[in-house]
């Protein structure tokens, strides 16, 4: 009997973890199937990946499927939904459908980044409609913290998907679009198998606050303060950078962007007309000339990044800006978990100037882009979907709307998790395979997995450090000359003021003087002696292993 051609989902990253969104649609018979891929996101290293640039899904299921790969669709320019397009899609070679805004990014970061080969994208806004592959798939807009968000409804012979994105209801935003309710209450009366929905603020109850409510408080901050102004928020919202030069500008304030990633997103915002009726802003090399009371800094490092503007004000090492005792500093951002003591750094920073710190604990200056339960609860009523799919969060975020579906009577809230195939029709919704997943890592111009880069070895030479020894022997395997040693990473002393060289100079050659004459024209033997030998004496010494290379060699 022939097999039923399959509507399944199969996220590959962002599905138990925040960040690196990145899910494919499949339709057709098993081992027969074409595919979408909605988003292609990127997560940042911490610092137990040491030298590691960005981390990517693990995409090695398509290496099979890629001549099944129909198109990428991407919701919106946050690097968590778009970052790992220009390193993943050279491998794959498919149309990219994308907002003119996301475009741009995508264009900028090329730019900027000096990345080889251009990707060809197809414009797609909301309110569009396209096909591809056997899917039909319309753009209708949303609020989020970034201009020209949109979720996606996909239309197949199996049914209609609702992919959110991600999303909120702002009724007042700085930014449009609203979150289009009349055209999803719409498509709930057609008919909804399935939501697959954005989970990151499940755990908070009630509704999110308005931008205009974060304006009018960044109003009165920018109005009441009397030395300088620094903000510092995410650089895609374009929403609130537009809400502060609005508010500098009732003030009688002049507005200095700073930080490079600022200024590309405003660029692309202004060539598209979304910084209509904003004023000119200050050059750097005129900050210095403009009364401290005259001017408001929108600026890059709100999560502590060490190389953006704000940890460089911190450290007072910006050229031409700098802070004095009663500027205030304010923190239009929430703190990305894993940054708090990269951000708190920062703070004492400028505290130790006799800076004044505004965070959201003080007073409302950010709100976040992303629904909380009541609003959750909103989209299930326009939507009335069979089945949820609860994606973009961690285990405990997925938990939680899970259960808030289930109480608002969705019927169908299957567990899911990165890497399982999740089949939605026809049957009930179940998961049918696991396939491959994982994380790979950029590492300077090179991509690959953990082993491939040599990042758990990194991280040992980060915790011990590396030892290198070369042995010279003569014809009669006596020593040559003296070995060399050379130590990275390690103590230049053990704890009774000797060498540490020296002393693992002496280990060197007691593991060589040990072995009869006779046996050491055995060098594989002899060198891992040497190897041991260095390693065992510096954990003596120290309490820690070294890497050690040792070189054996006979002329």
């Amino acid at each position: 009997m022939a097999q039923e051609e399959e509507l399944v989902f199969l996220p590959l990253g962002g599905v138990g973890e925040i960040g690196m969104n990145l899910g494919l649609y499949g339709y057709g018979r098993p081992g027969n199937r074409q595919w979408i891929m909605v988003d292609c996101g990127v997560t940042f290293p911490g610092p137990e990946l040491p030298g590691v640039d960005l981390v990517l899904a693990d995409i090695s299921f398509l290496a099979e499927e890629r001549r099944n790969l129909k198109g990428i669709i991407i919701t919106h320019a946050h690097e968590d939904h778009y970052g790992g397009l220009n390193d993943l899609w050279p491998g794959l070679n498919v149309p990219v459908y994308a907002s003119p805004f996301t475009a741009g990014m995508l264009e900028a970061k090329r730019d900027f980044e000096k990345s080889r080969g251009e990707i060809p994208v197809t414009i797609f806004k909301q309110g569009d409609r396209i096909n591809v592959g056997p899917f039909e798939i319309e753009a209708v807009g949303v609020n989020h913290s970034i201009p020209e968000p949109m979720s996606l409804i996909i239309r197949t012979p199996a049914g209609t998907v609702v992919h959110t994105g991600d999303w909120k209801i702002d009724l007042h935003p700085s930014l449009g679009p609203l979150t289009d309710e009349a055209r999803f209450r719409q498509i709930g009366d057609e008919g909804v198998l399935a939501l697959v929905c954005d989970s990151t603020n499940a755990m908070r109850d009630g509704v999110s606050p308005s931008e205009q409510e974060v304006s009018e408080s960044l109003t009165k901050i920018i109005a009441n303060a009397e030395g300088r102004v620094a903000i510092t928020t995410f650089s895609s919202n374009v929403g609130r950078i537009r809400s502060i030069a609005e508010a500098a500008e009732e003030a009688g304030r002049d507005v200095l962007l700073l930080g490079s990633s600022m200024k590309r997103v405003v660029a692309v915002a202004t060539d598209l007309g979304l910084m209509e009726g904003i004023k000119p802003f200050l050059a750097e090399d005129e900050f210095g000339y403009v009364p401290r009371d005259k001017v408001v800094v929108i600026l890059t490092g709100s999560q502590g990044e060490p190389r953006a503007a704000l940890a460089k004000i911190a450290r007072d090492e910006m050229r031409n800006v700098a802070f004095s005792a009663g500027d205030t500093v304010v923190f239009s951002s929430r703190t990305i978990p894993g940054n708090e003591k990269a951000i708190n750094d920062i703070k004492n920073g400028l505290v130790e100037q006799g800076i004044h710190i505004v965070t959201d604990n003080e007073a409302l200056v950010h709100v976040s882009g992303h629904p909380r339960r009541t609003e959750l609860q909103q989209m299930y009523q326009w939507l009335r979907p069979q089945i949820l799919v609860p994606v973009h969060g961690e285990a405990a975020h997925l938990t939680a709307h899970g259960e808030l579906g289930r109480q608002s009577g969705i019927a169908s809230v299957p567990r899911l998790r990165n890497g399982e195939m999740l089949r939605l029709a026809p049957g009930p919704a179940e998961v049918v395979d696991t396939v491959q997943h994982g994380r790979i890592y950029k590492d300077g111009s090179l991509i690959g997995d953990f082993e491939e880069m040599g990042i758990g070895e990194r991280r040992k030479l980060s915790f011990a450090g590396h030892v290198a020894v070369n042995v010279v022997l003569d014809s009669r395997y006596d020593f040559l000359g003296d070995p060399d040693i050379v130590a990275i990473g390690l103590p230049e002393f053990d704890d009774e003021g000797e060498d540490m060289e020296d002393t693992l100079y002496d280990a060197v050659l007691g593991a060589v003087e040990s072995i009869p004459r006779a046996k050491r024209k055995d060098l594989a033997m002899l060198q891992e002696a040497v190897r041991r030998a260095v390693r065992s004496t510096a954990n003596q010494i120290w309490g820690k292993k070294p890497i050690v290379t040792a070189f054996v060699t006979k002329v």
